[in-house]
């Protein structure tokens, strides 16, 4: 699958990624400053077919109703969270289907 990372999600995930999918970030298409339906609009069209995200109001803001891109919203985006939890991260990607939203908990600890 083709992978977005959004800004706030750590550029260290796309390496347990990269095996099964090709991760690209926002960023480097110039669109850390869209807004969030204009960044799927983008990300849709450009063939993305996840969206990762640290933007927990993402899923409130956004009606992913016919959407094509499916949203996996990470609980928090600092590294030294999310790297015990790679494996459910891992797996919320590779279960990911048009206008699916999932969200992986992360606690502080």
């Amino acid at each position: 699958m083709l992978v977005l990372f959004d800004h706030g999600t750590p550029r260290t995930l796309a390496r347990f990624l990269m095996d099964h999918h090709t991760v690209a970030e926002a960023r480097s298409r110039g669109w850390q400053e869209v807004g969030n339906g204009e960044l799927l609009a983008l990300a849709e069209a450009a063939g993305f077919e996840v969206l990762v995200t640290t933007d927990q109001n993402l899923s409130y803001q956004q009606n992913l109703k016919g959407r094509k891109i499916a949203l996996v919203v990470l609980g928090k985006g600092q590294w030294s969270l999310l790297k015990p939890h790679i494996p459910k991260i891992v797996a919320a990607v590779n279960t990911a289907t048009p206008g699916s939203f999932t969200e992986v908990q992360i606690p502080f600890r």
